[in-house]
């Protein structure tokens, strides 16, 4: 019970937050910016013009703070669709047994490979979960991926759970290495593509200091969790979440038994019917341009995909139904990373395409129309308590946008850097980017919002564009890992039912070692001549 009473609620922590908003419409000035539309790398971006900051009368926020749960859900209601989704989806995948099959059979074939004395001296699990979070910071940093981890966190924090980890890990795998990637971003069209063209730079010029800083950021973020995965391997009960990672160990224990393998005609069809599918996508669309950061290559993708569709489907219905679903939930990822990168997809299709998987994995188990029902309503009711916090912290920013306080912070802020030298600055710089993205995580609104400010005043001072939009680089990607008012993070954390409290108390010191990482990575490009700078 003392422990209840010590940790609040994340809904508890939340709530408070909009409190202390709405707290605030009363003390900050109202204000706003003149606004204008233009057009930015083929998009359209409202942008705020310059010198236009007016005062204007607040409107304190009162019964608001009571609203601000449905004007939240209101908000961030395709990312709350998009997390019932794939709640829903994943529990007929998981009633399959197939993911967790899946994880038996890796691990089988990755202990094997310490028979090696170099691997085994390294340790499997190290590079396990390094060549993960690898990829993840590459999707981060390339196509911006954000949104897209919440759905592999039911992947991975399985998989963390049946390596002898804890959940923390298994969000590190994904959420955060994908973070670290956005933040260490080279070819980021949502980050770096909106700031630098709202600054008028070569789009993604400056690429050779990025790509360095990427590395680095990347080394400290991987080191950090490595070592963390050393103290609970010695003894997984130092983990701060060994408690709620009840939950996980009794699912993994719970598919510890040895899975019958077999294959019903269902399966056959489904694979019929998908080959189908992928046959007419193969002639409708014989190409694809995959852009990446402002290179773009096009290639035959749908007519190789629909062949190993075939190919692998075949192999795997032969072994079993299990392997069959992990071949659809394999060929789910990659058409999400094509449809991301070739054709735009943001949370609607990529849902779309989770809840098509969770249907044809049911109906190759052979499942009744009831039983998938049953099944995906079961997984919507166990997810709901996520979504309903993502509606929660959304209403943070509903209250400070309706008290007309955000537009008079940011000119405030950016008041505070008159008569400082370059350093002082572009740390300065550094540091509201940083707090501003309290209040606005997304990181295209708040490029739309601060660059043109930014890279004016930078022109002033004698302050490269370019070291103004590595501040904001910086400023915005590394606390979306905590800050309370992003509606992925928030949603990764309830999906892998980690307090925010406990998340926070674990993460807060890898935020502070990054912070000051991003400052000394900031220095050089005011005191180095750097191509691009």
């Amino acid at each position: 019970m003392s422990s209840q009473r010590k940790f609040p609620h994340t809904y508890v922590i939340v709530f408070s937050l909009i409190i202390i908003a709405a707290a605030l419409t009363w003390i900050v000035p109202g204000g706003s910016y003149q606004r204008e539309t233009v057009q930015v790398n083929g998009s359209d971006r409202e942008v705020i013009s310059a010198d236009s900051f007016t005062y204007q009368k607040n409107t304190p926020q009162t019964w608001q703070v009571f609203s601000a749960l449905f004007d939240g859900f209101v908000d961030k209601a395709d990312i709350i669709a998009f997390i019932l989704l794939i709640g829903g989806a994943f529990w007929i995948l998981n009633d399959s047994k197939a993911i967790d099959v899946g994880i038996m059979e890796f691990l089988e074939k990755a202990r094997k490979l310490e028979r090696f004395r170099l691997i085994r001296r390294i340790g499997v699990d190290n590079i396990i979960v390094t060549l993960i979070m690898l990829l993840f910071s590459i999707f981060g940093a390339t196509f911006g991926m954000s949104e897209e981890t919440i759905a592999f966190v039911i992947i991975f924090v399985p998989l963390a759970i049946s390596m002898g980890y804890d959940s923390i890990i298994g969000l590190n795998m994904c959420y955060v290495a994908a973070a670290l990637g956005f933040a260490g971003a080279i070819l980021n069209p949502f980050t770096i593509g909106i700031a630098q063209g709202l600054s008028h730079l070569p789009l993604f010029s400056g690429i050779e200091y990025r790509f360095f800083c990427f590395v680095i950021i990347n080394i400290v973020g991987i080191v950090y969790v490595l070592r963390y995965m050393k103290k609970i391997r010695k003894n997984p009960a130092h983990s701060p979440v060994y408690e709620d990672d009840a939950y996980w160990r009794a699912r993994h224990e719970e598919s510890g038994e040895k899975a019958k393998y077999y294959t019903p005609v269902s399966a056959w069809i489904v694979w019929i019917i998908i080959s189908a599918i992928f046959t007419f996508y193969a002639f409708a669309l014989t190409s694809t341009t995959l852009s990446i950061g402002n290179t773009s290559v096009t290639w035959p993708v749908m007519p190789v995909l629909a062949i190993l569709f075939v190919i692998t489907g075949l192999l795997s219905l032969k072994k079993s139904v299990h392997f069959f679903i992990l071949n659809l939930l394999l060929f789910t990822i990659l058409l999400l990373i094509v449809g991301v990168m070739g054709y735009g997809w943001y949370v609607m299709e990529i849902a779309t395409l989770f809840f098509a998987l969770g249907i044809f994995s049911g109906v190759s188990m052979n499942y009744s129309p009831n039983t998938i029902t049953r099944l995906f309503l079961e997984g919507v009711k166990d997810i709901t308590s996520a979504a309903l916090v993502v509606g929660l912290a959304g209403g943070i920013i509903i209250i400070l946008n309706n008290g007309l306080i955000i537009d008079t912070l940011l000119y405030k802020l950016s008041g505070a850097m008159s008569e400082m030298g370059r350093i002082s600055t572009i740390g300065t710089m550094y540091m509201i980017q940083t707090a501003i993205n309290i209040f606005i995580p997304s990181g295209s609104a708040k490029a739309a919002l601060t660059m043109p400010l930014m890279s004016q005043f930078s022109d002033l001072i004698g302050l490269s564009r370019q070291a103004t939009v590595m501040a904001f680089q910086f400023g915005d990607g590394f606390t979306n890992m905590i800050t309370p008012t992003s509606g992925v993070l928030i949603g990764a954390l309830g999906v892998a039912r980690i307090p925010f409290n406990k998340w926070l108390k674990w993460i807060t010191p890898l935020m502070i070692i990054l912070i000051i990482l991003g400052f000394l990575l900031l220095i050089p490009t005011v005191t180095m001549q750097l191509n691009g700078f």
